[in-house]
């Protein structure tokens, strides 16, 4: 992005200092989930929904799984209650899903809504800051994904409830078998850490980069018929492209920080649930587990590992921070 130029004193909008620069992303941020948050609060509390039944369920399988070695006639009843959780799971994923997509919808328009606004109040003299291509990249691409933000940021808040449930409930299962889970968490936590931090970096470099490139084809596409006449096509179409490589360079970083978090936890995740049915073996052979218990066992350490996803979500506001950093776009 340009320097910001300096506030004269007809300038309505006042002064923008260092202090100022960082805050109005987290207050966008905050307006936008304010906006939805009717739909938001409904999503998190399907999301929820869904993490409850995605609890209970591997402890119904167990049980069920017990009372079928058994012989018992109440395993038909609790099938039925397998099917009913893994039925509900279903249907409270496809709505969230559905609330998700109109929600998305409805904050990207208000986004776009709310910047061009301000954007046309400021006048020209502020708005001059921006590129028209950095304007265009801000109110079509970065509005879409800082459009996300709401309903992202309620479905973070509820995944939570997963993994700290069925490490809970392994907890509740037996207590060794937490206790091997809970020996890999830290390595889980420092690789969540590392993608974190790479990822917003490479995300933030990536959108500047992707800004100037398309300020400098608007500005070039706005003077065609002028290079067109002098012969100088060429120059400008390198130009324009020298950002280019390093474009490419941190899409390359941000595959590469994907990668490796994909790597470290495609290695570390199933090792964690090895551990817990290595535990749950010895467990079981000195009978103090059940068949069933560990089942259900092996799927809560699933489940206790997905605490990746919450990451995840929580990475993709990264963009949203990228594209409302300034107050001249959103007040």
């Amino acid at each position: 992005m340009a320097p910001q130029p300096a506030a004269g004193p007809a300038d309505p909008a006042g002064p923008v200092d260092a202090a100022a620069a960082g805050t109005p992303a987290g207050r966008v941020l905050t307006d936008a989930i304010r906006h939805s948050a009717g739909r938001a609060t409904a999503i998190c509390l399907l999301a929820a929904a869904s993490a409850a039944a995605s609890v209970a369920l591997p402890a119904a399988l167990g049980h069920t799984l017990d009372l079928a070695l058994d012989s018992s006639g109440e395993a038909a009843r609790w099938t039925a209650l397998c099917a009913l959780l893994v039925a509900a799971e279903v249907l409270l994923d496809a709505v969230s899903a559905h609330l998700t997509g109109t929600t998305d919808a409805r904050s990207t328009a208000w986004l776009r809504r709310r910047g061009l606004e301000h954007l046309l109040a400021v006048g020209p003299r502020r708005a001059a800051r921006f590129g028209h291509g950095d304007l265009v990249t801000r109110l079509s691409g970065n509005a879409a994904e800082a459009g996300a933000a709401p309903a992202t940021a309620a479905t973070a808040v509820s995944s939570l409830l997963t993994p700290l449930g069925a490490l809970v409930a392994l907890l509740l299962v037996d207590p060794w078998l937490a206790a091997a889970f809970c020996a890999g968490v830290p390595l889980l936590v420092l690789l969540l850490r590392a993608f974190a931090r790479g990822s917003s970096d490479s995300v933030s470099r990536y959108q500047r980069v992707q800004g100037e490139i398309a300020a400098r084809l608007v500005e070039a596409l706005a003077g065609a018929r002028t290079l067109a006449a002098a012969g100088t096509a060429g120059r400008e179409r390198a130009r324009v492209l020298a950002p280019l490589p390093e474009l490419a360079a941190q899409g390359r970083r941000m595959w590469h920080v994907y990668g490796q978090a994909m790597v470290g936890s495609g290695v570390l995740v199933p090792l964690l649930t090895i551990a817990v049915l290595a535990v749950g073996g010895v467990r079981l052979a000195a009978g103090g587990l059940s068949v069933g218990e560990l089942l259900a066992a092996s799927r809560y350490a699933a489940l206790a590992a997905g605490v990746g996803a919450v990451t995840g979500r929580i990475g993709a506001l990264e963009p949203f921070g990228a594209s409302a950093d300034d107050k001249v776009l959103f007040p």
